[in-house]
């Protein structure tokens, strides 16, 4: 018996042992550091991803240059007692002045010859530019002048008159001066 017990103390050692050294010995403890290697690139890859994605994210474009609108207004005031005053916008469009006439107080039906004179009020000289004459107190007129050409001919004044046949009249009148930006 005791024969008996000692083969099976051996058989018992040696199962204990072949067990640990499977445990220990395994082919996948090669393919555990493979396996090591492709998450540790994997991670890698994505810290990567992610830095790059939140670097391009919080970079803020540069804005794009706003185009400065080149324009005056005019404020024309009444003359010889006529009750009609208002406004001439003069505004760069494409390279040229476009004159809008606003004036309240004009006569609905009468086309009011209106120009750009060279001089000031109240009294300007000769006249520049011909506009559009406001009917119902209001005209357009494209000057075939860039805004900053018109600006260095300074001082002008915008003229409207009471009638063609009473061009002599001035009804309101007001300087152009430059624009501050």
């Amino acid at each position: 018996m005791d024969v008996v017990m000692a083969a099976r103390r051996k058989t018992t050692k040696r199962a204990k042992r072949t067990s640990v050294r499977r445990a220990v010995s395994r082919p996948s403890s090669v393919s555990r550091s493979s396996s090591d290697r492709t998450m540790f690139l994997l991670a890698a890859a994505l810290v990567v991803a992610i830095g790059g994605y939140l670097f391009l994210s919080a970079r803020t474009p540069a804005p794009a240059p706003v185009a400065l609108t080149k324009m005056a207004t005019v404020a024309l005031a009444t003359q010889n007692a006529s009750g009609e005053a208002g406004t001439a916008t003069l505004k760069e469009v494409g390279g040229k002045v476009v004159v809008t006439l606003d004036i309240v107080g004009a006569p609905a039906d009468v086309a009011q010859p209106a120009h750009i004179h060279m001089g000031a009020c109240p009294e300007p000289g000769a006249v520049k530019y011909p506009l559009t004459s406001p009917v119902g107190g209001k005209s357009e007129t494209t000057l075939d002048v860039s805004f900053d050409d018109l600006m260095a001919q300074l001082p002008l004044a915008v003229n409207v008159h009471k009638s063609v046949a009473q061009s002599k009249v001035y009804v309101a009148c007001g300087d152009v001066t430059k624009p501050s930006y």
